[in-house]
């Protein structure tokens, strides 16, 4: 069995209301013992009208204070109670109401269960058992002013039933209500404490969406600007070198520059695109596919770093996500080869498909990179290589150079439909790709 949830204090204007309802059932008890006296409810045997107001201030002034301390506000209204039937106060509704509230509050209020459970049954067992010797006393000294004793059912023991019957579903109505009344309670706060927890959710969810749309920004626009900008690095450098001499291939460096230049904007005017458009495919509803690694390759030999591009094996569809982030991988290693890899370095890429998984190779000659912290295109590479659910292998050869191997399983990056690439092969040399 669960733990109940401890209820809430009670508020400041609940126990304002607690007050008033006092006050009304105090001026409700000295009307009804007034007016009990006047009926001479119990003939000359009733008490003085100055008990009646004593009465009367004791029975309604504890339910001022029942949420607070609702077990001793039962017993105290009870002892009132049985008092003021043996002193004879003339007041015979007020304080049924009064217990009646008294017993609810306990129902409702008290969260240690079997506490209330205890309480409430010890009253309802002393308010029977009173009644039990009260009838008996009625029963065994006959008085001529009462109802009849004689016959089997006489009007005696017809009134003996109604008391029985009045005060069953009394105590039971007062025990059912204050049950339903905490249990109402139990689930409100169930409610609010779940509603509380889903927006709490709904926050971390929200913020780390924020985070990992940052991460993916971040990711593409270092893939972009670093990929095109140390290509424009290069070809402006060369024009630098040869602009005195040979006036000609400055201008072709310097046009290779411009379009670096203006594929870097279509490709930030894509991206930008992309994030403006909530549902756009991830990622960014992307154009970029493996069947572009020849252009890809073509471009870095172009820019100072002879290139071979190797397909091995039959390909397959893949999703876009796969694709563009192998493309984007590529492109990053080519780019820190040619960054690192110092004059007279090569590259080799190569894609295979086998059976389980579709891998993707690039190796590189040249210097091998200066230790140091992995650079964002490194950890750019890594969270691509998650994504797509795959492993990479990053890290020097022994040989010299650098070698950066992806691994994605067909179970995570097919896709029926997605476009095929067919093997082919372009560039001279041979290597693997890079670092950032």
């Amino acid at each position: 069995m669960s733990m109940p949830i401890p209820r809430r204090r009670p508020s400041a204007a609940a126990l304002r209301r607690d007050y008033v309802l006092a006050a009304a059932l105090c001026v409700a008890a000295i009307l009804s013992t007034t007016l009990g006296s006047i009926a001479g409810v119990y003939g000359e045997e009733s008490a003085d009208l100055a008990w009646g107001l004593v009465y009367s201030v004791a029975l309604a002034a504890p339910i001022a204070v029942r949420r607070r301390y609702p077990e001793i506000v039962l017993v105290v209204v009870s002892v009132v109670f049985f008092a003021a039937v043996t002193l004879r106060i003339p007041d015979l509704y007020v304080c049924n109401v009064v217990v009646f509230i008294a017993m609810y509050t306990v129902g409702a209020w008290v969260d240690d269960r079997r506490r209330a459970t205890i309480v409430r049954v010890a009253v309802i067992a002393g308010m029977f058992g009173w009644l039990l010797v009260t009838t008996f006393q009625a029963a065994t000294t006959p008085d001529e002013s009462t109802f009849s004793h004689a016959g089997l059912f006489s009007p005696f023991a017809a009134f003996v039933l109604i008391q029985f019957l009045i005060n069953a579903a009394f105590f039971g109505g007062a025990y059912f209500f204050g049950e339903r009344a905490y249990a109402q309670a139990q689930e409100r706060m169930a409610l609010e404490e779940r509603t509380a927890e889903l927006e709490r959710e709904r926050e971390l969810t929200a913020a780390q969406a924020v985070a990992l749309d940052r991460v993916r920004i971040a990711r593409e626009l270092h893939d972009v600007v670093a990929h095109h900008v140390s290509a424009m690095g290069v070809q402006a450098g060369a024009a630098r070198t040869v602009v005195d001499r040979d006036p000609v291939a400055a201008k072709a460096a310097l046009t290779v520059v411009e379009e670096s230049a203006r594929s870097a904007l279509t490709e930030l005017r894509q991206l930008l695109e992309t994030l403006r458009t909530p549902d756009a495919d991830a990622p960014g509803g992307s154009t970029l596919h493996l069947s572009a690694l020849p252009e890809l390759v073509a471009h870095a030999g172009e820019n100072g770093l002879p290139t071979t591009l190797t397909v091995v094996g039959e390909p397959v569809p893949v999703t876009e996500l796969v694709q563009a982030n192998l493309y984007r991988i590529a492109q990053e290693s080519l780019t820190n080869a040619r960054r690192h890899g110092g004059p007279g370095a090569t590259a080799d890429v190569r894609l295979r498909y086998t059976d389980e998984a579709i891998e993707l190779e690039i190796t590189n000659t040249g210097r091998v990179p200066i230790a140091g912290r992995a650079g964002l295109g490194l950890v750019g590479m890594r969270e691509r290589a998650a994504a797509s659910g795959g492993t990479i292998e990053v890290g020097s050869r022994e040989r010299g150079g650098f070698l950066v191997r992806v691994r994605l399983p067909l179970l995570a990056g097919a896709a029926a439909g997605a476009p095929r690439t067919g093997s082919r092969r372009a560039g001279a040399a041979a290597g693997t790709g890079a670092t950032a």
